[in-house]
């Protein structure tokens, strides 16, 4: 399973404007990527009142995932592994602040 950890760097974590950017970039991978924090279930990455309901704080490190049963056929494990460490560069980066 392709899993990936980053921290939120948006001053407001993972709530309103980057959270709709963040589960925009989740599904235009077509990938069901999931979100989860330590001590937590994963939740569905492409779902912004999942993602805005879990309480991604700035400074929280989360973990991206995706189940390597649930890849598309369309995609290899390298895709999956490339779109998540894109979507960690989004949440590390200014665009999610």
């Amino acid at each position: 399973m392709p899993v990936r950890k980053a921290i939120v760097k948006a001053a407001v974590g993972l709530h309103a404007r980057p959270a709709a950017a963040f589960v925009r970039a989740v599904t235009g991978t077509g990938l069901p990527v999931t979100i989860s924090k330590e001590g937590r279930r994963g939740v569905d990455a492409r779902s912004l009142l999942e993602v805005m309901t879990e309480d991604f704080h700035c400074g929280c490190e989360v973990e991206l995932a995706v189940a390597a049963d649930a890849i598309p056929a369309r995609y290899s494990l390298p895709d999956a592994e490339k779109a998540l460490d894109l979507l960690c560069s989004l949440l590390e980066s200014a665009q999610a602040r």
